[in-house]
């Protein structure tokens, strides 16, 4: 199933909506899936169209060098391919209560790692878009409040 959605996927990927119609920022999120290595191409595909689906209104643009969505101005998601594996990191991602996504950093991040497609349940990854886009971390206003304090 999983393998079968993913074709399904590849079929119709990268025609997304990004930033709005923005060509340069579809042309950078395109170029940062094409330079990865095939299997890793794969597997960004596959996440950026399964966000481009479950995040409609969101934009998008390479930012800090790698793909991400936004919602309001606020990072929600984004993906970024290492030497051994792509990183899918939700800026939110603590609060949701998820087995599958492990706490980065010491704010509320979280993210899974995916070393090949097949390792990509589409299921679990829209239920974990669907909690992003309700639950979205008000970056903008955390770190102004962060930044007066010091």
């Amino acid at each position: 199933m999983i393998e079968e959605e993913a074709q399904g996927t590849m079929k119709n990927s990268r025609k997304s909506k990004r930033t709005q119609g923005d060509p340069i920022s579809d042309d950078q999120v395109a170029a940062y899936t094409q330079a990865q290595p095939l299997a890793f191409r794969t597997i960004c595909e596959l996440l950026g169209e399964l966000i481009d689906r479950a995040l409609p209104k969101a934009t998008s643009k390479v930012w800090h060098g790698s793909p991400v969505w936004f919602i309001d101005d606020n990072p929600v998601v984004g993906y970024n391919a290492t030497a051994k594996a792509v990183n899918l990191l939700f800026w939110n991602g603590q609060a949701f209560d998820e087995a599958g996504l492990k706490p980065v950093g010491k704010y509320r991040a979280a993210q899974a790692t995916f070393g090949d497609a097949a390792e990509i349940d589409p299921k679990v990854i829209r239920r974990w878009l669907k909690k992003a886009k309700s639950d979205v971390f008000d970056s903008n206003t955390f770190f102004k409040k962060l930044r007066k304090r010091k």
